[in-house]
């Protein structure tokens, strides 16, 4: 797997945690995994050994010098390249004054060496490239297969996990990254007078994944492809969408170190007072037990859902309802957040920033998750929430439509709407809030949530099988 995060050692969002639970499930179905990622941000940290002094990649009319560490846990050897000049900084992808202009260098730089290392330590049969950072392994593959034994029977997957990040540069980069000008045609790398780099691999890859079904139906329609949608659809066939799984040894009730009580399906008392130590947390007032408490934690961006929220904020708070909130992103939706804890001082606390144990504090502590999503590749907390008995209200795209079941059906897990209004979410979260009062459909509700199983070992299997499709030696 070769990839531009993994957790705990590198990340931004749910790729890392992805790169960081499916290589182990692989393992545990007997499958050697190894995975090739930069050496930065905490990756200094990691028990890892030096096995590669100088790895030299030439990329256009330079030489980048790289290095590479390996650690083994879990049945899965990871392999960091280092490279203090493109890797050795404060951001993964950029600083405050925007990305870094050698993203294209930064992560070219990773797909050669990712291909060293399978030369050199590691001979794959298969390359699981993620996102655009990714996008040129199976590019540089397909250039030299026809010269380098080594790689003539290799095969080529890669993973959208989100598509409106396609790694765009100008034309004039190929040269710096080592392609060749003839790639510069609107059926392979060119794309409205830029190169995507995620394009080329969706191109060049034998096999094309995303996190959810819906979602690889979505991508291949005009509002939700961002102008890739017709190669999607002309590559329909070679592409599948495999829900994300999670990591319940840090997800549970019943074992999670963060949360101030434990509680299971059949015993929820511990999730009462997970909410009189959130409100306390969050300032807010402790007869807010007898109202409906509703959680979000999130990235603060227009895809989130934040455009429609704040369309309704001000209506739902009238209402007997309370709000917390974790969060940072885009400084219009900082202040929103801002003006509404201004405004209702009792009813919203909020923290800006992320932090990881009130995240989980916030799952535990909420009987309400709100995830109202433009678009949601796959989406994580509404299926955490489902494991910590706090319901989901969604918006019905992408995974967010794959795990919840919706309001009507009698095995129902949580709220879904689907237009993408103000109105729409402001309806489905009264509705969610009325039936919070009515305390045994709304436990029978909490119940069956608590009891969904969306594992890595289901995923992994699902994967599995696509590798062994593509590849007799995966079998």
């Amino acid at each position: 797997m070769v990839s531009s995060e993994v957790s705990p050692w590198a990340k931004s969002g749910g790729l890392a945690d992805v790169v960081g639970a499916l290589p182990e499930a692989l393992a545990r179905l007997g499958h050697a995994v190894a995975v090739v990622v930069p050496r930065y941000m905490h990756a200094y940290d990691a028990p890892a050994q030096r096995v590669i002094g100088s790895l030299p990649i030439p990329l256009g009319h330079a030489v980048y010098d790289a290095s590479v560490w390996e650690m083994r846990s879990g049945g899965v050897i990871t392999y960091f390249v280092e490279h203090n000049g493109l890797y050795g900084r404060d951001g993964l992808y950029g600083d405050r004054n925007g990305e870094f202009g050698d993203n294209h260098i930064r992560f070219a730089l990773l797909a050669k060496a990712a291909i060293e290392i399978s030369r050199r330590l590691f001979q794959a049969d298969i390359f699981h490239c993620h996102d655009w950072q990714a996008g040129l392994v199976p590019v540089y593959l397909n250039l030299s297969q026809a010269v380098d034994p080594n790689f003539l029977h290799t095969k080529t997957v890669t993973t959208i996990h989100n598509l409106g990040y396609q790694g765009i540069f100008p034309r004039s980069k190929m040269r710096e990254i080592s392609l060749p000008d003839w790639l510069y045609r609107p059926d392979l790398l060119e794309f409205w007078g830029t190169i995507s780099l995620l394009k080329a691999g969706l191109v060049y890859s034998d096999a094309l994944t995303t996190v959810s079904k819906r979602y690889a139906q979505e991508i291949q329609t005009a509002e939700y492809g961002f102008g890739l949608d017709p190669l999607l659809r002309a590559r329909r066939a070679s592409l599948t969408g495999i829900v994300n799984g999670v990591d319940y040894t840090r997800w549970n009730p019943e074992t999670d170190t963060a949360i101030p009580a434990h509680y299971s399906a059949t015993d929820l008392s511990g999730k009462r007072a997970c909410k009189l130590e959130l409100l306390r947390e969050m300032g807010l007032p402790e007869h807010a037990m007898d109202r409906p408490l509703l959680g979000i934690v999130s990235r603060f961006a227009t895809q989130k859902g934040f455009d429609i929220m704040r369309d309704m904020a001000w209506e739902l708070l009238r209402d007997d309802v309370y709000l917390v909130v974790l969060g940072n992103g885009e400084h219009a939706y900082e202040e929103m957040f801002r003006w509404l804890t201004r405004h209702f001082p009792d009813k919203v606390g909020l923290r800006i920033g992320y932090n990881d144990g009130l995240a989980h504090r916030i799952e535990a502590g909420s009987d309400m998750f709100l995830m109202p999503s433009h678009y949601e590749p796959c989406g994580l907390n509404q299926i955490y929430s489902l494991k910590y008995g706090t319901v989901p209200v969604v918006r019905a795209t992408g995974g967010l439509d794959d795990t919840i079941i919706d309001q009507n059906s009698p095995e129902s897990t949580g709220y879904k709407f689907n237009d993408y209004t103000g109105s729409a979410l402001l309806g489905t979260t009264r509705a969610a809030c009325h039936e919070w009062y009515n305390r045994e459909a709304w436990t029978a509700m909490m119940i069956r949530g608590m009891k969904q199983d969306f594992s890595w070992a289901t995923s992994a299997t699902e994967y599995s099988r696509l590798f062994q499709s593509l590849h007799p030696a995966t079998a």
